[in-house]
């Protein structure tokens, strides 16, 4: 039979330090903490977690994103017969698949979460907020590669381009990707309401549709202005001058370093929102 002993009665089994007596206070010795996550195992954590969870959800509404790309190209086959429109459209229509992905869906992802409570979860995980931004975004984004190759290839079918260089969008996904997620998810953190970052991450992407798919020739000049400001452009131009006879890779490398450098911006600014979400 096991006899209980009251805590404050119990003996104590600590000895004194050497060099002491049993009079004294006891001294209290704290263990010491654990380290710190680091951002790339923390990363790549949250990725594979994001990418279980949003495998089955997101996946029917990928397919409803290559739709209507698709849709949208065979609209404006009927307007445009080939050269510099037609590869903008293609190009517009492809990007607009990482658009409808990492923009909206994230942006009302992180919406929810945070009005669900759901950032005070990550906040207890010894994890870097950029981890939690970035693997999210990440995730987000790798569903975008099997849609806005399809659409890419079904575009150059249509409008007759060729399909020589499209290994470009192996540049043009993550990093389009990274621009629009980051995006997203500062939108869906920084609104006050869940229902206000759906509607920010539905004009966010009716901006990329209009903005990226139209050709640029025919925007007025003050919408021209808007669309130098869309993270998507610089993919959306690097993908339609790699249908070129003879591209130009200088411009092409040019417009991937302004999308890279859009995508730091946009991944540093939902990092911000999100420590400013945590902590309220």
């Amino acid at each position: 039979m096991t006899s209980i002993i009251p805590a404050r009665t119990a003996p104590s089994s600590a000895r004194p330090a050497p060099g002491t007596t049993g009079t004294g206070p006891a001294r209290t010795v704290s263990a010491p903490l654990a380290p710190r996550a680091r951002l790339l195992p923390s990363l790549a954590a949250v990725y594979r977690a994001q990418l279980s969870r949003a495998r089955v959800a997101r996946i029917p509404l990928l397919f409803v994103a290559t739709f209507q790309s698709v849709g949208i190209m065979i609209l404006m086959r009927g307007v445009v017969d080939g050269g510099a429109e037609a590869r903008a459209v293609v190009a517009g229509s492809s990007v607009l698949v990482v658009a409808f992905v990492a923009l909206n869906l994230l942006a009302q992802y992180f919406g929810q979460l945070r009005a669900g409570g759901g950032l005070d979860h990550y906040a207890t995980l010894p994890v870097p907020p950029a981890a939690v931004v970035l693997g999210a975004a990440a995730a987000y984004a790798s569903f975008t590669v099997p849609g806005t190759v399809f659409t890419a290839i079904t575009g150059s079918v249509l409008f007759q381009l060729p399909m020589t260089h499209l290994w470009v969008l192996v540049a043009v996904v993550p990093l389009s990707g990274a621009a629009l997620a980051g995006l997203g998810a500062a939108l869906g953190l920084l609104a006050p309401r869940p229902e206000l970052a759906t509607l920010l991450g539905q004009l966010g992407m009716s901006a990329a549709l209009l903005l990226g798919v139209l050709p640029a020739e025919r925007l007025p000049e003050p919408v021209g202005w808007a669309r130098d400001l869309l993270p998507s452009t610089y993919g959306v131009e690097a993908l339609a001058r790699s249908f070129d006879a003879r591209p130009d890779w200088g411009l092409i490398a040019f417009f991937l370093a302004i999308c890279a450098a859009v995508g730091v911006l946009s991944l540093a600014a939902a990092t911000w929102a999100y420590r400013r979400a945590a902590v309220r």
